[in-house]
């Protein structure tokens, strides 16, 4: 029996779920969710309280088991509270500006880079340096952070590029020079 799976999902005050036959319906202060359940695993709403549960041993039950569970307890934290990815530039003159929705950011190409986020995502920039990407769905927020990252990767030499708040990039030593 999956350990994550068999954890009931607790529902805060203020959030709502509705089960039906292969669909689940999560709202919330911050939003609503809806997540499609595959035919072998049942969800079922006792209480204040989401309950997984599957119908055989198989291995690819036992793998959505807990993954649907997880899902689950992601849609329930993001209507509640949210989820949030800090990011950073490092490099000189490099910086990030909201132009109204879009994100602008100077990066050290020949041209600004701009990017438009998609539905339920909100980016703020903290100052020129940093850039806080938020919204209720996890899955969401975390590809929105990496595509951002991704116009600028850290590099291994200097350390210039756009990182997750926290990140350690592994320094290289460069040349080691001639005579």
């Amino acid at each position: 029996m999956s350990r994550i799976g068999r954890k009931p999902v607790a529902l805060p005050k203020g959030v709502t779920a509705e089960v039906q036959e292969s669909s689940v319906h999560v709202r919330g202060p911050k939003g609503e969710l809806s997540l499609s359940v595959v035919p072998s695993i049942t969800v079922t709403a006792e209480g204040d309280a989401l309950h997984v549960t599957r119908g055989s041993d198989e291995k690819a039950d036992r793998a959505f088991h807990g993954m649907t569970r997880a899902l689950l307890a992601n849609m329930v934290q993001g209507v509640s509270q949210g989820f949030r990815k800090d990011l950073e530039i490092i490099g000189v003159g490099w910086r990030a500006q909201m132009q109204g929705r879009k994100l602008v950011l100077s990066l050290g190409f020949s041209h600004p880079v701009e990017y438009d986020p998609p539905q339920g995502i909100d980016l703020a920039t903290e100052g020129p340096t940093k850039i806080s990407v938020s919204g209720i769905d996890r899955q969401v927020v975390g590809q929105v952070a990496s595509e951002i990252r991704g116009f600028r990767p850290p590099e291994p030499y200097k350390g210039k590029g756009i990182r997750y708040v926290g990140e350690y990039v592994i320094r290289k030593a460069g040349k080691a020079g001639s005579k």
